[in-house]
């Protein structure tokens, strides 16, 4: 990932020591055979024996370990130091999101590990999707903008690609999909989707050089929210209606199938610390805009939010944005993501005006059949879909809709 900073100190990228045992060395060349006595019914004697240990086979330079459900909690905390090893890191980056997606969607999920001398040298977290309507898919991650092979060692990328490749090979999915910020070179990749970018800023030290950081038109706008007496609720599990009314007939709106209250629910349980959910209200109780706030070391992002239509004049949404900068102000963090916009695009725009930039996402895929946006919510050929959603009742779009957006990677 693209984040700023420190890094962490690694063995020369090519030069992976050789895994040894120190228990299977063979004994020294040349040594004399040892005498062993044994017993016989005749008066004892002595017999010359030789041991012969056979040297062991050459130890590979690198393994990758295949992880499932069941064998990932004993190692999720080494996992997890190493994919959070580089500050700032976003919660995104966090292994125990396959346990998220297992527990949320049912996914069944993967961590690959690379492993020399005993030591973690790589991870590639992956979800295994699957849907009756848009086939089956190898992901590294669903829901998440940002994730894919974690290595400086462009040999241990090399081999944890190929890995992936195999596994995907070996579940017969239509195509595997890395969610990287910059292309890794590997034959098998053979196309790349780099139309969107990522939405990062660089925060502050204290909310007022935040504010003073903002041009008058977004500070005007956020000022006129202000004379709406709209309340600003923070919390966890115990939002998710408010926070589900809004998402909901938002996600209606924009013709797309809502994800599940189970994958909320999910997130904030799993991260209690650094997953929250904002929620604000007009001063009758009414919920107007709301999202999901996930607080990695030194990284915050927002990986959904929304807002009532019906406000877009209040401004309802630009002061959800301005708490939300905040908040990640108030925790100390040193960049805001907002997400993943289409270059000049309306989000982009949105993104751009509170002073966001954008950095390189590079989707690569190693496709065995079909197209790689043929799951894709943006294809054309689901415009008439997307037009017919737009017009259901939200009662039935939030039933039906988290069914059908699981299976798409």
């Amino acid at each position: 990932m693209t984040y700023a900073a420190e890094s962490r100190p690694t063995a020369p990228d090519d030069r992976v020591p050789l895994l040894t045992d120190v228990a299977d060395r063979p004994t020294t060349v040349g040594a004399a055979p040892r005498r062993v006595p044994v017993s016989t019914d005749t008066p004892p004697t002595v017999r010359t024996v030789e041991i012969v240990r056979t040297p062991p086979a050459p130890a590979d330079e690198l393994r990758i370990d295949v992880l499932t459900h069941a064998t990932l909690p004993a190692r999720l905390d080494d996992l997890t130091a190493f994919a959070l090893a580089d500050r700032p890191a976003p919660l995104g980056a966090h292994p125990a999101w396959l346990n998220v997606f297992r527990r949320a969607f049912g996914h069944d999920v993967y961590a690959l590990e690379a492993v020399s001398f005993g030591r973690t040298v790589g991870y590639l977290p992956l979800a295994h999707v699957k849907s009756l309507l848009f086939g089956q898919y190898l992901v590294s991650l669903p829901y998440l903008n940002s994730n894919g092979v974690v290595s400086k060692s462009p040999t241990v990328r090399a081999k944890l690609i190929d890995r992936a490749v195999e596994l995907a090979d070996e579940l017969g999915v239509k195509h595997l999909e890395l969610r990287h910020e910059t292309p890794t070179p590997h034959p098998a990749l053979s196309h790349t989707n780099a139309s969107k970018v990522h939405m990062r800023l660089a925060l502050p030290a204290s909310a007022e050089a935040l504010w003073k950081g903002f041009d008058a038109k977004v500070r005007n706008q956020i000022r006129k929210a202000e004379k709406s007496s709209f309340t600003l609720a923070w919390g966890g599990v115990e939002l998710i209606e408010p926070f589900y009314d809004v998402l909901g007939r938002n996600m209606r709106d924009l013709g797309t199938p809502v994800y599940g209250r189970s994958l909320f629910e999910t997130i904030l349980t799993t991260f209690p610390e650094d997953a929250e959910l904002g929620v604000l209200s007009t001063p009758e109780g009414q919920p107007v805009a709301a999202a999901l706030l996930l607080h990695g070391p030194g990284v915050t992002e927002v990986p959904t939010a929304s807002s009532l239509r019906e406000f877009n004049a209040s401004c309802a949404n630009m002061l959800l944005y301005r708490h939300l900068l905040d908040r990640a102000v108030a925790r100390g963090q040193r960049v805001f993501d907002f997400g993943r916009s289409t270059t000049d695009g309306p989000t982009f725009k949105f993104k751009k005006q509170w002073g966001a930039v954008p950095h390189p996402a590079a989707w690569q895929y190693y496709s065995r059949t079909g197209g790689v946006s043929d799951a894709r919510p943006d294809n054309p050929k689901y415009r008439k879909a997307i037009q017919l959603w737009q017009k259901l009742p939200v009662r039935l779009t939030n039933a039906i809709g988290p069914a059908i957006v699981r299976g798409i990677p």
